[in-house]
């Protein structure tokens, strides 16, 4: 069945409707009618299946057939992407939400080529959002990963945000290989990960100095150098694999 958004504020099982632009999709792109099955999701674990009752182009109302609470995963995971140039950002969100991420946030580190005003930043977060919801949808996935406003690594840290490990992947003869760092945890693995990857030609020395003074851990991503979009993917498959399964 065709999957639809309704952000949590909005949600109420008395009530569902889809929105301006999830109504759109539904009766002029899929040709949806009455009738139909859908299920809907509100990015914070519950899902519905629902029958569509009063349909318009702007508005489509649902009946709730029966619903259900997904469990977060069993471990948070958020990526501090710096962000690349090109469209690599929209692919990064996409995998990530598709990968368990439970949060990104952009980072705006001094090789980043991309540099936005206030107003750019907005929109870029938004856009990004949106790719994670088309992500959440395809995917299955029904817990939505909160796409954080693009800061600097400086920002980021002084937000105080805490972790149970922070890593951050590194081309430094220190970086270790993740499984030795999560060998240290033993059985009880970390509910809380930060993962950290840089822009193209990776963060500057002031920058990885700035992270290891946080706690971040130097991590390798093997002997071949990686583009920024794929040492993304790379780590959260891993962490993915070893934390998530």
């Amino acid at each position: 069945m065709h999957r639809f958004y309704i952000p949590s504020d909005d949600w109420n099982l008395d009530h569902l409707a889809l929105n301006a632009d999830e109504a759109h999709h539904a009766v002029d792109v899929l040709r949806m009618k009455a009738g139909e099955r859908a299920v809907v999701f509100n990015g914070r674990g519950v899902e519905a299946t629902v029958e569509l009752t009063d349909v318009t182009k702007k508005f489509v109302k649902l009946k709730p057939l029966h619903h259900a609470k997904t469990a977060p995963l069993g471990c948070e995971i958020m990526l501090g992407q710096a962000v690349p140039k090109g469209k690599n950002m929209d692919l990064i969100i996409q995998k990530a939400t598709e990968l368990g991420a439970a949060a990104i946030v952009p980072l705006l580190s001094e090789r980043t080529v991309v540099q936005c005003d206030s107003a750019e930043i907005a929109k870029k977060q938004e856009k990004w959002q949106a790719i994670a919801i088309e992500a959440a949808k395809q995917c299955g996935q029904n817990w939505l990963p909160q796409i954080q406003r693009p800061i600097s690594p400086k920002e980021f840290f002084q937000t105080g945000q805490r972790f149970d490990v922070t890593l951050i992947a590194s081309l430094q003869p220190d970086a270790m290989h993740l499984k030795k760092v999560l060998a240290e945890f033993g059985d009880k693995m970390p509910k809380r990960v930060l993962v950290l990857v840089g822009p193209e030609g990776d963060f500057t020395p002031a920058e990885i100095s700035l992270a290891k003074s946080h706690g971040c851990r130097p991590i390798t991503l093997g002997p071949i150098v990686l583009r920024t979009e794929t040492a993304a993917i790379y780590c959260l498959s891993v962490l993915s694999y070893e934390l998530l399964s």
